[in-house]
């Protein structure tokens, strides 16, 4: 179920299906809401439950559609979650906004969609190319944050997990971007990001130059205290081929190369799960 979730959950996000009212950052906003309130007045208690309440509801569905109609409705629970989770229409646009600024030669535009592309951290780039090296850098992140780290949840710990790794992330975004210090959730995340991240980070070692991006893998990825983002950006950066002689603006060059490694990274991990599931070792 794990394989054919995935695929069906790509395919889905690839052309746009899903109305915006159904992304998962839009289902968590409406639920914080409903059942919280303001986010500045959460307590550790509320925040810890605010965590993994979504992740238990989907548990008890989980276990009551469990064996029904042959495991169709455990299929399509499955399917449901994972097409929910993998939805991220508002970096997509973003992105197309920076590359549509970079084709017109609006530098202000792009590192204004830049900044807004990825929060977790501030962009101090100082030029056009190192810009597109930044950039670069917040697509192999998010690339790992909205589509890896998902997928890689949904396969070793089914819907449940891609429920609870997107949630935490919602709370952590929501925290890097208001500048809160919500209770738990930084905590929570780097525990949730260090094994992942440093399997998603070998696979750009492995889809690009592999001698540079080990290299790089080995010296963050086994500290212990460094940063998902730093293992995933270093790697990515030190594995990706040089970019193209082409037309294209200065500021996007970059971020191209590492946008196609990225691609390659995604579909070695699709080819994994693959032959995982072929060999039973997999759902």
């Amino acid at each position: 179920m794990a394989l054919f979730s995935l695929l069906v959950a790509i395919l889905v996000e690839r052309l746009k299906f899903l109305p915006s009212s159904w992304q998962f950052d839009r289902l968590l906003h409406s639920y914080q809401l409903t059942f919280f309130g303001d986010k500045t007045s959460l307590t550790t208690p509320m925040m810890a439950l605010a965590l993994v309440l979504p992740a238990l509801v989907v548990y008890v569905l989980s276990w009551l559609v469990a064996g029904m109609f042959w495991g169709m409705l455990s299929l399509a629970l499955w399917i449901f979650v994972a097409v929910i989770c993998f939805n991220h229409l508002k970096q997509r646009e973003i992105f197309k906004k920076y590359m549509q600024a970079a084709c017109r030669s609006d530098v202000q535009a792009c590192y204004h969609f830049a900044a807004e592309l990825d929060c977790s951290e501030c962009l101090d780039a100082v030029s056009e190319k190192d810009l597109g090296a930044k950039v670069g850098q917040s697509v192999a992140w998010i690339n790992y944050r909205y589509y890896g780290a998902v997928a890689l949840f949904l396969i070793f710990f089914g819907p449940v997990g891609a429920v609870l790794y997107c949630t935490v992330r919602y709370y952590a975004e929501e925290s890097a971007r208001t500048s809160l210090n919500l209770p738990l959730v930084d905590e929570v995340v780097a525990v949730l990001d260090w094994i992942p991240s440093r399997l998603f980070a070998f696979g750009y070692a492995l889809s690009g130059q592999f001698s540079e991006g080990f290299r790089a893998w080995r010296h963050s990825a086994l500290s212990f205290n460094t940063s998902a983002r730093k293992v995933i950006t270093e790697t990515a950066l030190a594995a990706q081929p040089s970019p193209e002689v082409s037309d294209a603006p200065i500021c996007v060059q970059s971020t191209l190369a590492l946008l196609v490694l990225s691609k390659r990274n995604f579909t070695l991990m699709v080819a994994i799960v693959s032959l995982l599931t072929i060999f039973g070792l997999v759902s």
